[in-house]
C-alpha cells in the first residue's frame, strides 16, 4: 500500500488557565492546539496530518513533510508589516509567526506543497511584504455555527481554485482581517463579493490559500482544497 503523505500542521501554543474546566494544578502547564477539523480534513483526503510544535526546528521539520496546511489563530504581530497595532482583540503570538516565517521558508525551498487557511493566507501575504486591515467587524461572524454560507466567493479564471471550485462557490465567514496590500509574487485567485481577498496563489508553485474555512464547511464531502494538497504531496512525495 502507498504510504499517506506526511502533511505539517502547526497550531497554537495556550496555557492550561486558558482552558475552560481545566484543573487548577494544571494551570501552568502548556498545551498545543488547533481545530481538530484541519487534522480531519487532511486525513479524509488521504494524507496523514503531523503536529508541528513551535519547540522544534521548522526547518528540520520540513524536511520530513511532503506538504503543510497553515492553520487559523491569532492576529499577526503587526510589526512584521510595519504598522502599530489598532485592536487587541486576538493579540499577536509572535513565537508562532516566528516559527511559521522558517517553516513558510524552507517549505518553499524544498517546493513543498502549501495550503493557507485565514490566517494562513495573511501569513504568506505577510511574509511576501503585504499588509493587512486589522479589524473589519462584519467578516467576524462568531454569532453563527462554523459551517454556517455567509457569502459568495468569485474566483478568477485561469486560477487553480477555479479548477477546484468553479467560478464561485459560497463560505463561512470566521475572520476579522483582510489581506489590505498584496505582497509581490501573490496573485489574488478569488475575491468576496465585496471586493476582499479571498484567496491568493503563487504562480509556478504548489501554494494555495483561503480566507475562509474550508476544513469547517461540514456540509461538503470532501472539500477540494484538502484533496489538491494531499495530491500534490504524494505527488512530491513519489519523487523522492
Amino acid at each position: 500500500m502507498t504510504p499517506r503523505p506526511l502533511i505539517g500542521l502547526p497550531g497554537r501554543r495556550k496555557l492550561g488557565r486558558q482552558i475552560d474546566e481545566f484543573p487548577e494544578a494544571l494551570h501552568g502547564v502548556e498545551l498545543d492546539l488547533y481545530f481538530a477539523d484541519y487534522s480531519r480534513g487532511v486525513l479524509e483526503a488521504g494524507g496523514l496530518p503531523v503536529h508541528l510544535p513551535v519547540d522544534a526546528d521548522p526547518a528540520e521539520l520540513a524536511e520530513h513533510l511532503d506538504g503543510v496546511v497553515l492553520t487559523g489563530g491569532a492576529d499577526l504581530d503587526p510589526a512584521l508589516y510595519g504598522a502599530e497595532p489598532e485592536t487587541d482583540l486576538f493579540p499577536p503570538e509572535p513565537r508562532r509567526d516566528t516559527f511559521e516565517l522558517a517553516l513558510i521558508d524552507r517549505a518553499m525551498a524544498l517546493e513543498l506543497p502549501v495550503l493557507g487557511i485565514c490566517r494562513g493566507l495573511q501569513m504568506l501575504n505577510v511574509r511576501a511584504g503585504g499588509t493587512l486591515h486589522q479589524h473589519v467587524p462584519v467578516h467576524s461572524r462568531f454569532d453563527l455555527v462554523p459551517d454556517t454560507e455567509v457569502h459568495q466567493v468569485v474566483t478568477e479564471p485561469g486560477t487553480r481554485l477555479a479548477e477546484l471550485y468553479g467560478e464561485a462557490l459560497t463560505v463561512n465567514s470566521l475572520h476579522h482581517q483582510t489581506v489590505d496590500q498584496v505582497g509581490g509574487g501573490l496573485a489574488v485567485a478569488a475575491r468576496a463579493d465585496d471586493g476582499t481577498v479571498e484567496g491568493l496563489e503563487i504562480p509556478g508553485l504548489d501554494v494555495i490559500a483561503v480566507q475562509w474555512h474550508p476544513e469547517m464547511m461540514r456540509g461538503r464531502s470532501g472539500d477540494p482544497v484538502f484533496a489538491w494538497i494531499v495530491e500534490r504531496a504524494r505527488a512530491r512525495a513519489g519523487r523522492r
